[in-house]
């Protein structure tokens, strides 16, 4: 039986895509997701038509939350690094950045850790003032985050905050995730998604060669190179065996991980708590 389909893909025009992220009830991120997202990811590289498109979920509190610690580690181990010779879950963010096509996150719920990750490999995002929770969550239970968060964060908000954002491990709500620039910008639930449509809508309408060419020329001055990236997956994997991290996870389990409840609703306050 073939895997649930993960990433929903709603071509409003040809030039204006949706990605859904559908995997409930926590929208986890896990090995069975890579080949549904690198499909996704070499369509919006090779499709002539698409201009922008916008990530989202259908999971109401989580936009994508954290990898999965119950899949088999030889699901994520015995992967073959994708074209960009990264291990495929940074290939595939660094991939997204470096697309001929606008990419923007609309963020309503958790990004927490691959959902934070993926925020930060597009090239714009947008948040729920009252719903959106951004997290970089994994040193808090003994981790390294995996996904490109440090090569990106220090680019995006500064030194200072993306350490405390990485060292903290802690929640970030709307309001201050604008106010450091984790996000674009912040607004009433009620009005994120009118401003997002009519955002895309209007780059949708512009010349595509302009786009990417300027596109372009913004990532040769902002984005990160593979090199800085390329360490993060290989930390985040030793670190996922050392036994500090496995005792630490094991705690967040016994108190609901990976589980609706609260663990996952206040993920910040649990990791503070459990080496206490």
């Amino acid at each position: 039986m073939a895997d649930k389909e993960q990433f929903r893909v709603v071509r409003h025009t040809p030039a204006f895509w949706y990605v859904t992220f559908d995997n409930p009830p926590l929208n986890i991120f896990g090995p069975k997701a890579l080949p549904q997202m690198n499909a996704m990811v070499t369509a919006l590289e090779t499709d002539p038509d698409v201009k922008v498109v916008v990530f989202d979920s259908a999971v109401e509190g989580s936009f994508i939350t954290h990898y999965d610690f119950l899949a088999a580690p030889e699901e994520t181990l015995g992967l073959p690094p994708g074209p960009t010779g990264l291990e495929q879950l940074p290939d595939m963010l660094v991939r997204i950045s470096r697309a001929p096509v606008v990419s923007i996150a609309k963020i309503r719920g958790r990004a927490t850790g691959v959902g934070s990750e993926l925020a930060l490999a597009c090239d714009m995002r947008f948040a729920s003032r009252e719903k959106a929770i951004l997290s970089q969550w994994e040193v808090g239970a003994g981790l390294v985050p995996g996904g490109g968060p440090m090569a990106r964060l220090p680019r995006l908000i500064g030194r200072g905050r993306a350490l405390e954002v990485l060292l903290g491990a802690d929640d970030v709500d709307g309001e201050l995730a604008e106010r450091y620039g984790y996000v674009n910008r912040s607004f009433p639930d009620a009005e994120l998604d009118r401003f997002v449509d009519a955002l895309a809508s209007r780059i949708a309408t512009f010349d595509r060669q302009a786009l990417a060419e300027t596109k372009h020329l913004v990532d040769i001055a902002s984005l990160p190179a593979d090199a800085d990236i390329a360490p993060e997956w290989g930390a985040f994997l030793g670190a996922l065996k050392r036994p500090a991290a496995q005792q630490r996870i094991e705690k967040l389990m016994q108190r609901g991980f990976h589980k609706p409840g609260d663990v996952e609703t206040r993920l910040g306050h649990y990791v503070g708590q459990i080496g206490a």
